[in-house]
């Protein structure tokens, strides 16, 4: 029995011990890499359910100036209606027709400053969120803004005429622009201008480019609206873009 002990005891090598601790070692280090990873997915889980509740809110004021500014109309609309002679009325109601307003303004927590200027209503994916502008218009403000919400990468204001280019983030979910990939030839959405006209267009193009592919962003409309949404593709590679036009 006495061999058997002293036989065992001598195959503990050193060679054997410094494997033991490179083992404890590597697997600490892996529970370590582990914890670390699962951490930086739930923060980011956590910081796209806030951005997702920062650009609803958001959407939440667009909607509730709308609904005043329709209020509004309507009541100026009465008064010149019930005050045949009165032309500065009517003067009131249609002066302000063609122009295009700025929503809210807001300020990153970087610093940059941007407004809502449209919202864009996508039924077939359910999606809704207001159309936000920074003031710059450089990459890091709008890497910025894209956090918030959909935003004007280039183009007229909402609703004019011309390509109206709206960018937005594909979390592989059902935020932003995730689901837009999915959408096909013929499919329709709206966009809503601040002065609450909303005009419907639909898809009559989808394609993907790489990211150094700017040519989606050319303002040759021949006087049509159109519209163009920009997202990435699942695997972030290339980018996903989505041509549609004015529905007459």
């Amino acid at each position: 029995m006495n061999q058997i002990l002293v036989n065992k005891k001598l195959y503990v090598t050193p060679e054997l011990k410094r494997k033991k601790k490179v083992y404890k070692f590597n697997f600490m280090l892996s529970v370590f890499v582990l914890i670390v990873l699962v951490s930086l997915c739930i923060y980011a889980e956590y910081d796209r359910n806030k951005s997702e509740e920062v650009s609803q809110q958001i959407l939440s004021n667009v909607n509730k100036a709308l609904e005043e500014k329709k209020q509004e109309q309507s009541d100026v609309l009465v008064v010149a209606l019930s005050n045949p002679q009165e032309d500065s009325s009517i003067e009131t109601l249609t002066s302000k027709k063609d122009e295009t307003p700025k929503g809210d303004k807001y300020v990153t927590e970087s610093g940059y400053t941007y407004y809502t200027i449209a919202t864009i209503s996508i039924p077939k994916i359910d999606v809704n969120y207001s159309i936000i502008e920074g003031e710059t218009g450089t990459e890091k403000e709008i890497e910025e803004l894209l956090k918030k919400s959909p935003c004007k990468l280039e183009g007229p204001e909402p609703n004019k005429r011309g390509n109206f280019c709206v960018v937005g983030h594909n979390y592989r979910n059902n935020r932003f622009f995730s689901k837009v990939p999915t959408l096909e030839i013929g499919d329709t959405f709206n966009i809503t201008d601040l002065t609450g006209k909303t005009i419907e267009y639909k898809i009559y193009n989808k394609y993907q480019v790489v990211p150094e592919d700017i040519s989606c962003l050319n303002q040759v409309a021949n006087g049509k609206r159109e519209v163009t949404l920009i997202t990435c593709t699942n695997d972030s590679q290339e980018r996903v873009i989505i041509k549609a036009e004015e529905v007459k």
